[in-house]
C-alpha cells in the first residue's frame, strides 16, 4: 500500500527543510541515544544541543534536523516519542530525588514490569533523574513473596541462600502469613540485610521499624518502603526512620515532557 505521505508531499518530495526540536516545558532530558537510533533508521542527521541528564527549560531549542518532508513527518512520530517519554520519566525521578533531599534513597523498581523492549531505556531515564533502579548497588538476592511462599517461610528462603555470602539478602515483607512484626523478626534473625515493607501502609512500616529497634539491629539492616507510594507522600515519609523509598507508577507513568518539531525554513 502506498504511503499517504508520498501522495501528500509529491510536489515537494525532494525539497529539504530545516526543523527545530523545541521543549514545551521544563524538565530533565533523557532518551538521547534511542532518539539517535530512531534518526538513523529514518535516515536523517539529528543534531542535539543537550545530552541525557541535562536540565532543559520550556522554549529551549534541543536540536535540529535538515531533511525532506516525509522524514520530518517520521521524525515527529518516532524521535519525539522517544525523547518525550523518557524525559518525562527522568523529570519525575528528579522531582522525587529533590524532594527527598538526600534523606532517603529514591528507587524505582517497577521498571521490571515494563515491556522488555523499553526496559533498558527506562533504567537510563531513571538514572538521568538521579534515582536508582536497584535497592542495593551491591550484588543482591531479592526474596519476594512468591519465593518465600514456595520455600514455605522466610527462614527457609534465607537458608537456601545462606552460602552466598557476597550477596546482600533482601526480604519482602507483606504481613500475610504472619504479622509484620513476626516477619521482621524471622528476616533479621536469619541474616537479612534489607527489609522491604511492601504494603504501602505506614503503620506496617512503623511496626517493622519498632521491631528492628527493639532487637537492637537498626544499624545492621536497611529499611525500604513500597506499595503504590507516590511523590506527594515523600515529604511525610522522610521524617520516618527509613533508608529507601520505592516509587513506581508515579515515576514510570509520568506525563510526557512535551517536545515539538517546528519547520523553520527551506534547507
Amino acid at each position: 500500500m502506498e504511503d499517504i505521505r508520498d501522495i501528500i508531499f509529491k510536489n515537494i518530495i525532494n525539497t529539504t527543510f530545516e526543523a527545530e526540536l523545541i521543549s514545551e516545558r521544563d524538565g530533565i532530558l533523557a532518551g538521547v541515544e534511542e532518539a539517535g537510533k530512531q534518526a538513523a533508521e529514518i535516515g536523517i542527521d539529528l543534531e542535539l544541543c543537550f545530552k541525557d541528564g541535562d536540565r532543559i527549560q520550556a522554549g529551549d531549542i534541543l536540536g535540529k534536523i535538515v531533511t525532506v518532508p516525509k522524514k520530518i513527518a517520521l521524525a515527529e512520530e518516532k524521535i519525539i516519542g522517544s525523547l518525550a517519554k523518557y524525559s518525562g520519566i527522568a523529570t519525575a525521578a528528579k522531582r522525587a530525588v529533590e524532594i527527598a533531599d538526600g534523606r532517603v534513597k529514591i528507587v524505582t523498581g517497577s521498571w521490571k514490569k515494563m515491556p522488555p523492549q523499553i526496559k533498558n531505556e527506562i533504567r537510563k531515564a531513571v538514572d538521568c533523574g538521579g534515582a536508582s533502579f536497584r535497592i542495593s548497588d551491591k550484588p543482591m538476592i531479592y526474596l519476594d513473596k512468591n519465593y518465600i511462599k514456595m520455600f514455605g517461610s522466610i527462614p527457609e528462603a534465607l537458608c537456601a541462600v545462606k552460602d552466598y555470602k557476597d550477596y546482600v539478602k533482601v526480604v519482602q515483607l507483606k504481613g500475610r502469613e504472619y504479622s509484620i512484626e513476626n516477619e521482621t523478626l524471622q528476616a533479621i534473625e536469619n541474616g537479612a540485610h534489607f527489609l522491604m515493607v511492601d504494603t504501602g501502609d505506614v503503620e506496617d512500616l512503623n511496626k517493622c521499624l519498632a521491631t528492628v529497634r527493639r532487637s537492637g539491629v537498626r544499624d545492621q539492616v536497611k529499611i525500604a518502603f513500597a506499595g503504590n507510594v507516590n511523590i506527594n507522600q515523600i515529604k511525610d515519609l522522610i521524617g520516618l526512620d527509613l533508608d529507601i523509598l520505592c516509587i513506581g507508577k508515579d515515576i514510570l507513568d509520568a506525563p510526557l515532557l512535551d517536545i515539538r518539531i517546528d519547520v523553520m525554513k527551506r534547507g
